[in-house]
């Protein structure tokens, strides 16, 4: 063959080579793409059950936590020991829910100047079928307020619970009650800014103090006098009126007369009975009063509907008296009689007569006597008979 085929052929040969080479590579590469490709799986693969793993631990010590946390104890916290004052309080509470719950009469009182020792003198008298109950405003309120639900009635003694107050319950008779809580008094001297409960006299007379205390008096423009040694006043002074302050100057003069002026004692305000609260002036009233009270109503009120002409239960009786005379009335005019006018009639008939003279002389009775009556002249001298005049004269 010539040399040009041959080189021609060499060529082919040399690009068919390559071309399989080539093919080769491509296939090679072909590969590696296959394999990288099933590495990325196998590795996503791996990193969700990495995954999967992790959540399932973090699952399980989850889990394990709060089965730690439920085997542990639970912290109890201890309760603080009340205080005393607590306890009193819840100790004062208790007591007046039950006896707001068992009572339902009781006294509203004042308890200003009033010792702690007064106050045990009359527990000790109404002790029997009584209770004395005093404390704090605030804690009476809220108790109060906390039993409305249940007893309604108790609201009506929210407006009194004010300043020195306190309670005498009581299933008795509040009349009596009251007289022996007014009954115990104790004497005190005057304080000054105090209001004066009652007027203060100072009676005249000695004093007992010696001579150099009375420009003391005259400050006071009080009068008094040297007697015997000491100082007496002249005439009664009235030193404090009821009602206003007790000035420093009558403390004063006071102490230096030992006098204790003033009583005090529990005050009974109002009276609270079973859901109604009153003045204790209506405990004053006796049944006399009330039913005399009573009568003065219905009386007035019969005035009012028979001058009005207006007819009511009250003024019944009066129209019925009224009709009854004009029937008697009636049946005297005419022939027309009945049972109840009979006993007027027979009694008309069965009158004494009394003349038409009797009748006159009854009529001008005290006109005629009055001109019987005549005025007595005074006698003269000469009626005397002394027989002459005063020197035996015939003038």
């Amino acid at each position: 063959m010539p040399p040009k085929a041959d080189k021609a052929k060499g060529g082919d040969a040399k690009k068919g080579g390559d071309a399989k080479k080539a093919g080769g590579d491509d296939k090679k590469g072909g590969g590696d793409k296959k394999k990288g490709g099933d590495d990325k799986k196998a590795g996503d693969a791996k990193k969700g059950g990495d995954a999967k793993d992790d959540k399932k631990a973090d699952a399980k010590e989850g889990e394990e936590k709060k089965e730690k946390v439920a085997a542990k104890p639970k912290k109890v916290k201890e309760e603080k020991p009340k205080s005393s004052r607590r306890q009193r309080k819840e100790k004062y509470r208790l007591k007046l829910k039950e006896v707001l719950a068992s009572y339902h009469n009781a006294l509203i009182v004042g308890v200003d100047n009033v010792g702690s020792h007064q106050l045990q003198k009359i527990r000790l008298a109404t002790r029997k079928d009584s209770c004395v109950l005093m404390g704090k405003n605030t804690i009476i309120r809220k108790v109060i307020r906390e039993m409305a639900p249940q007893n309604p009635k108790l609201e009506a003694l929210l407006p009194y619970i004010v300043g020195n107050m306190g309670f005498v319950f009581s299933h008795g008779d509040l009349n009596k009650l009251r007289t022996l809580v007014v009954a115990n008094k104790v004497p005190a001297v005057a304080k000054t800014g105090t209001f004066a409960p009652d007027d203060v006299f100072v009676p005249p007379g000695p004093t007992g103090l010696d001579p150099a205390q009375t420009s003391f008096f005259q400050a006071l423009n009080i009068s008094t006098k040297i007697a015997r040694g000491s100082i007496e006043i002249v005439n009664q002074v009235h030193l404090i009126k009821k009602g206003e302050k007790v000035s420093a100057s009558a403390v004063a003069l006071l102490t230096k007369l030992d006098v204790k002026p003033f009583f005090y004692g529990v005050k009974v305000n109002h009276v609270y009975e079973d859901g109604v609260v009153y003045a204790a002036s209506v405990l004053d009233l006796t049944q006399e009063d009330l039913f005399a009270k009573f009568i003065t109503g219905v009386r007035t009120l019969a005035a009012l509907s028979i001058g009005a002409s207006y007819p009511t239960a009250a003024s019944l009786p009066a129209y019925l008296q009224e009709g009854f005379r004009k029937l008697v009335a009636v049946s005297f005019e005419t022939d027309y009689s009945f049972n109840e006018a009979k006993a007027f009639k027979d009694a008309a008939a069965n009158a004494p007569v009394v003349s038409a003279k009797e009748t006159k002389e009854a009529k001008g009775g005290p006109a005629a006597k009055k001109e019987e009556v005549k005025e007595e002249k005074p006698e003269s001298d000469e009626d005397m008979g002394l027989g002459g005049g005063l020197f035996g004269d015939d003038d």
